[in-house]
């Protein structure tokens, strides 16, 4: 959404999240995420009204009119009038989905292609018997790779995940000694476990799995799954080396398993993961931002996004 500070904005939008509070003189105001095919602004609504409350939930399509402003940076809209869709505006839900830079279509493609390169027929069998699954596969080529921050958009997960693809079919060419088949079905696998943490394309909001468990842990269980449907030994060392590279990818994270990468596969997948989600990130704040320093949430510093 390229406009300027105080440019008038009338749109449709998908509502991803809201949340009600109290302004300082009292009154009642809505802070809400909105998107679109544009990408996601942050909104507020204020001296919102009990009607304005009741109707004005997550997954809502609304019709805007409001202002922009901006805070720390980013681009902010503060509504002026709202209302929900009618059937008068034919707008439907798929005309206002954000969605990956190249079409799903061609990013399954892509990644089918990637599968057949596996050499081992362990972690090949693996990979298919998983994705053979309707619903899992459903989920992973529409999900967003994260809520927020990175790739959070309509199959940004499957873009992720052949983006990983690609650039490790790049440097694995400077690194032979690496095992291709585990890292490309590490690529393929890693995030496997969104599909039950994550309940919805459109607008993502995590599962009781998602918030008890997590996805590493979540991917984990589906592998072991997938190695016993598939007949493979849950024992098998390539299966090992995939789940190792999985479970220490987020080493720095506290919310993970903790597990220090100790392989040379590991330690080249946590930092093309790191990689491709970070400068993503990065990418993404750029496209908003009005200045040359834009503070991220992600990085929880100002970034220079060289909007020049």
């Amino acid at each position: 959404m390229n406009k300027q500070e105080g440019e008038r904005v009338v749109e449709f939008f998908i509502v991803r999240e809201r949340e009600t509070s109290i302004a300082t003189n009292g009154s009642e105001y809505i802070s809400l995420t909105l998107s679109n095919k544009d990408g996601i602004i942050r909104a507020k609504l204020w001296d919102v009204t009990e009607k304005e409350k009741e109707w004005l939930l997550k997954r809502a399509l609304i019709k805007v009119d409001g202002l922009i402003t901006f805070y720390r940076g980013q681009r902010q809209l503060t509504i002026q009038r709202v209302r929900l869709v009618t059937e008068e505006d034919e707008i439907e839900i798929n005309d206002l989905l954000n969605h990956a830079n190249i079409p799903r279509e061609d990013l399954w493609q892509e990644l089918r292609m990637f599968i057949e390169d596996i050499d081992s027929e362990t972690l090949r069998e693996l990979v298919k018997t998983l994705l053979r699954k309707k619903e899992v596969r459903e989920k992973l080529t529409t999900i967003p790779a994260a809520k927020q921050y990175h790739h959070a958009y309509y199959a940004g997960l499957l873009e992720h995940i052949v983006t990983l693809c690609h650039a490790s079919a790049q440097l694995l060419q400077v690194y032979p000694q690496i095992n291709k088949d585990v890292i490309m079905a590490v690529c393929i696998l890693h995030d496997i476990g969104k599909t039950k943490a994550l309940s919805d394309p459109v607008v993502p909001d995590y599962t009781t799995n998602g918030e008890l468990i997590g996805h590493v842990v979540l991917s984990i269980e589906m592998i072991l799954e997938g190695a016993i449907e598939a007949g493979i030994s849950t024992d098998d060392t390539e299966v090992l080396a995939v789940k190792h590279c999985i479970l220490s990818s987020h080493v720095n994270d506290s919310l993970q398993s903790g597990v220090s990468s100790k392989t040379a596969e590991a330690i080249f997948f946590q930092h093309i993961n790191k990689l491709d989600n970070q400068l993503n990130a990065l990418f993404m704040i750029g496209t908003d931002a009005n200045e040359d320093w834009t503070f991220s949430p992600m990085f929880k510093r100002r970034m220079y996004t060289n909007r020049k």
